[in-house]
């Protein structure tokens, strides 16, 4: 086959009818014009998407999720115009497609509920940015870092380095903890139990050195120390210090305990615990029998 026939056969194919869409008929042209507008619109959202992110960092916003988001909106925005311009270059109207597959996309509609029900959300999210990327999210009683966010599904990762697929849906319908929404200081508790005997005022004053001397946590408040209860066997203290990131708790914890435990090791104060004293009282026959022996 020589050139000419291989263009004859291409000029065949790009005027041949493939299909017809309601009362449109498509052709091989059509389809490549179809194509073509498509691959077009790709390249327009990754340049927008770019010069988006130099515009945003250049203008102050450092937040990475924020410019995520943004992009993504951008990208999911020009997506559809161009898929509305792809399908009018080749003469289907959106109006036309709509009433030709209005029974099929009802019955798809059914069969991908939960898929649409995601996508949904996920748009949802993106525009409310009531959730970014980076956000530490307790869901369900796990802590999670967001690590992407996508049309349907949310990518997220726990302190135990494992990576969760978190539907949108149920970001968007469940109640969510979002522990830097507003800023990433997070407050970390600790209770401790002393005993009845000691001096208050030594616990009171230890105790906030204790806490004064984490050295990770955030300088820009002061540590908190209350007395909270006045218990069975203890009166219960409790002391707050704030972390610098909701993902650094755990590491804060344990350094306010360790300095908890040491500060009132060394103040010689007792940290108390539930005891239970036992009185058994001898009964009339086991005192007869002791009177005997």
């Amino acid at each position: 086959m020589n050139v000419r026939e291989i263009i004859r056969s291409l000029g065949v194919w790009l005027e041949g009818r493939l299909f017809e869409i309601g009362g449109t008929v498509v052709t091989g042209a059509s389809v490549l014009t179809f194509i073509l507008v498509l691959l077009f619109t790709f390249w327009i959202s990754w340049i927008l998407q770019r010069v988006t992110e130099r515009t945003l960092i250049r203008g102050g916003l450092s937040h990475e999720g924020t410019r995520a988001t943004t992009k993504r909106l951008l990208h999911y925005c020009v997506l559809v115009v161009g898929l509305g311009v792809a399908l009018q270059s080749i003469g289907i109207s959106l109006a036309s497609v709509f009433a030709a597959g209005a029974f099929a996309a009802v019955a798809i509609g059914f069969a991908l509920q939960n898929i649409l029900q995601n996508f949904v959300s996920g748009v949802i999210l993106l525009v409310e940015r009531s959730i970014k990327e980076t956000d530490v999210l307790e869901v369900e009683g796990v802590t999670i870092r967001v690590i992407r966010m996508g049309a349907r599904t949310t990518l997220a990762r726990t302190r135990d380095d494992e990576e969760l697929i978190i539907p949108n849906s149920i970001l968007v319908q469940s109640a969510v903890k979002n522990l830097t929404l507003t800023d990433e200081v997070f407050r970390v508790r600790s209770t401790v139990g002393v005993s009845y005997d000691s001096d208050m005022r030594v616990v009171e004053f230890t105790l906030y050195e204790a806490a004064a001397s984490v050295e990770h946590r955030f300088l820009g408040r002061d540590p908190v120390v209350l007395l909270t209860e006045f218990g069975d066997s203890s009166v219960v203290w409790e002391v707050s210090v704030w972390a610098k990131t909701p993902w650094e708790a755990m590491t804060t914890r344990s350094d306010l305990n360790k300095a908890i435990w040491w500060g009132l090791k060394t103040e010689e104060v007792t940290i108390a615990y539930p005891q239970l004293d036992l009185h058994v009282k001898p009964t009339d026959v086991g005192a007869s029998l002791l009177g005997t022996r």
